[in-house]
């Protein structure tokens, strides 16, 4: 169990990448409807094997996201790394650093413009979610996906009879590979006393561990102290 810190680096960009089918579109809204029952501000995974036989260009979007990634300096990492096929419906502010602590996630959005963007609102960075978008970041920062003018996440924004669905790919980037390191400014061991006593991975802020408000995505740890970006630690 290694401690390190929590980045607030958020890479991001536009790669050109071809719009999926409509018979790859309606397969994915069945399966999102039918089999997911994806409600609002749920983020599920959709099965990658069955998408891929329908889904010619599926190695083009790969190469597209290679191409990026390691123009940003993060070699071949990709390629290495697990790959899954995700869907949402707006997100719930949230962290994944309890689950995916030693992960820097890259995702690639295949779905067109909704009108919504992926907020981390501890760092105040917001990118708007278009066909193409891509981004790398840390799973112990916050974010969620909201409508483009909107500071905080409702489920009201996500009526069932509008279709608000984001349909992307999702890599995990492991945080102890150097470049990924280097690329998000993360440091290690920065309190080893605290990690050698946790069982599981943790994000800690002000010297407890964290919660994420799921409207607001603000952070605070069990003593309700305000949080502080300096005193971010995920340990792993």
């Amino acid at each position: 169990m290694r401690s390190r810190s929590v980045s607030g680096v958020v890479l991001s960009g536009t790669v050109n990448i071809p719009a999926p089918s409509a018979r790859q579109v309606a397969d994915w809204q069945r399966d999102v409807s039918q089999r997911l029952g994806l409600e609002a501000g749920d983020v599920e995974s959709l099965s990658l094997a069955r998408a891929r036989v329908r889904w010619p260009d599926y190695k083009h979007c790969v190469q597209a996201a290679s191409d990026w990634t390691r123009a940003l300096g993060l070699q071949d990492v990709l390629a290495s790394s697990d790959v899954a096929l995700m869907a949402c419906r707006g997100a719930r502010y949230h962290n994944d650093g309890a689950q995916y602590g030693g992960a820097a996630f890259c995702n690639l959005f295949l779905s067109e413009d909704r009108g919504l963007d992926v907020h981390f609102p501890v760092i105040g960075q917001r990118i708007p979610l278009t066909r193409g978008t891509v981004m790398v970041f840390d799973t112990g920062q916050p974010h969620a996906v909201i409508p483009r003018h909107s500071v905080s996440y409702d489920a009201a924004d996500f009526p069932s009879e509008l279709d608000c669905t984001q349909v992307f790919l999702t890599w995990e980037l492991p945080i102890e590979n150097a470049h990924v390191a280097q690329a998000l400014g993360i440091a290690f061991d920065t309190d080893p006393p605290t990690a050698l006593r946790l069982g599981e991975e943790q994000v800690w802020v002000n010297g407890a561990p964290a919660t994420v408000c799921p409207q607001s995505g603000r952070l605070s740890s069990v003593n309700q102290s305000l949080h502080d970006p300096a005193d971010d630690r995920s340990h792993q």
